[in-house]
């Protein structure tokens, strides 16, 4: 398996998994969407994306964005996006991700990379912490819907 940078050239097969970690999340299909999404994202460098091959097929993919934490007074990152499709599971795509948003956070001196997931997602949280990640639990967090 091997892990690269997604770039423009990567747009339509990103848009496709893309939609599908959305599909997982319970949202409707939007393949039109998630095409102007990660278009947009990718042109714009708004994040970065990474894709999991095997052979030559893309199997999963990790989006990160950039983000500042000033306590810290460094760059950190917000891994977003985290999926790997459900016939790859298991097969080491999406610990080879989240090494590659390690990597990612070493390169550009980043304070810590931080993620979310739902409570019921219980073999991303496995994963997670088995990579080190540690649950919050000094922080709540809030979300003001517009």
């Amino acid at each position: 398996m091997e892990i690269i940078q997604a770039t423009t050239l990567h747009t339509n097969e990103v848009a496709v998994l893309f939609d599908a970690y959305r599909t997982f999340y319970s949202q409707a299909p939007d393949f039109d969407g998630a095409l102007q999404f990660i278009s947009d994202r990718i042109k714009n460098q708004d994040s970065t994306i990474f894709l999991a091959l095997e052979g030559d097929e893309i199997v999963g993919f990790v989006q990160l964005y950039p983000i500042f934490t000033s306590i810290g007074m460094k760059r950190a990152w917000m891994l977003n996006d985290l999926f790997v499709l459900e016939a790859h599971r298991g097969k080491g795509a999406g610990n080879l991700l989240v090494e590659r948003s390690r990597q990612l956070a070493k390169d550009t001196d980043a304070k810590w990379v931080m993620l979310q997931t739902e409570n019921t997602n219980t073999g991303a949280q496995r994963l997670y912490e088995r990579l080190g990640f540690e649950k919050d639990t000094d922080y709540l967090y809030y979300y003001l819907s517009i």
